[in-house]
């Protein structure tokens, strides 16, 4: 597993090093930059050329875009994520607990994905065709169709406005529940129908009709024998989902005022800021990556009779 794992790793490099290229090049395609934004309309014409043009020679904007791709990897090399020109701040400073946050919340509307989508999955499979299954699948629909945005204002409206259970722009741990709960709701909604569609196929098989013969419970049959042979179903949806969620994060951020790399992302871009940009693109990048690397080496774990030693 060893040696798997170390090959992992070292095909995110090239991979990153891929996204970074193609960031690079766009940016190449865009008329202004953080410099430019910064003294639009501030100072007089001829003062405003000589000001911009001694600001990006001093942040290297005036090279090429390769020149410059070029330098930003022999910074990355030494640990350096550049220098954010609006605010001369070094860019890992900028990210730093804005990062922590927003795993904060990725991790907090994973965990309630889980849990809704799971149950709700398990119990639809499990009463297959009554209400209780209807319902479930037909939430699940609405949820996989309803774009982020919406819902986040539909659920302040709800119980922001309508119930007043919370603040609009809630502090301490409240200000994490409407945002971590309706991020979860939304990703619990193919969690929901993956489960449901894994769980009776588990149901269906020999094995499982001969455990309820000779008299095994239903609860134990569900959690001991069904849900541990769903798992790799629903560990497989988790992993994919955990872009959904970093991006969806960013979305969520923006609404609900949750002070994340998301938000910091909408202003980077407002001040064309692209050194904090391309910080933020690495870490996400880096991360789904990575996370997608602990999902694959938890099959093992689900189940023993996965192997990595060929692989």
């Amino acid at each position: 597993m060893l040696r798997y794992t170390l090959r992992r790793i070292l095909l995110t490099v090239p991979v990153i090093v891929g996204i970074l290229l193609v960031t690079f090049a766009i940016k190449s395609l865009i008329p202004t930059d953080a410099v430019t934004a910064m003294f639009e309309g501030q100072v007089t014409e001829a003062e405003g050329q000589q000001a911009i043009a001694n600001m990006r020679a001093k942040y290297g904007l005036d090279q090429p875009w390769y020149v410059q791709f070029g330098r930003y990897v022999e910074g990355l090399s030494h640990g350096d994520l550049g220098t954010s020109v609006r605010t001369t701040r070094p860019v890992l400073d900028e990210i730093g607990f804005r990062y922590l946050k927003t795993l904060q919340l990725t991790f907090t509307a994973l965990g309630v994905a889980l849990l809704v989508g799971v149950t709700s999955g398990i119990v639809a499979a499990y009463r297959k065709d009554s209400w209780l299954d209807v319902t479930a699948t037909t939430i699940s629909l609405f949820g996989i169709s309803m774009p982020a945005f919406f819902f986040s204002l539909l659920v302040i409206m709800v119980f922001s406005v309508w119930l007043k259970w919370l603040p609009v722009m809630p502090r301490g741990w409240e200000a994490l529940l409407l945002p971590a709960v309706t991020l979860g709701l939304i990703e619990a909604a193919p969690l929901a129908r993956v489960t449901r569609s894994s769980m009776l196929e588990i149901l269906g098989r020999e094995y499982m009709r001969a455990a309820r013969a000779k008299g095994v419970g239903e609860a134990a049959l569900l959690l001991r024998h069904a849900l541990p042979n769903a798992l790799l179903a629903v560990a497989t949806i988790v992993g994919l989902q955990i872009g959904h969620l970093l991006s969806g994060a960013f979305i969520i951020e923006v609404i609900f005022g949750w002070r994340g790399i998301g938000e910091l992302a909408v202003r980077a871009i407002e001040w064309r800021d692209f050194a904090i940009t391309q910080g933020i693109i690495l870490i996400g990048s880096g991360t789904f990556v990575m996370l997608n690397l602990v999902i694959d080496l938890l099959y093992t774990w689900i189940d023993p009779r996965i192997s990595y030693e060929t692989a």
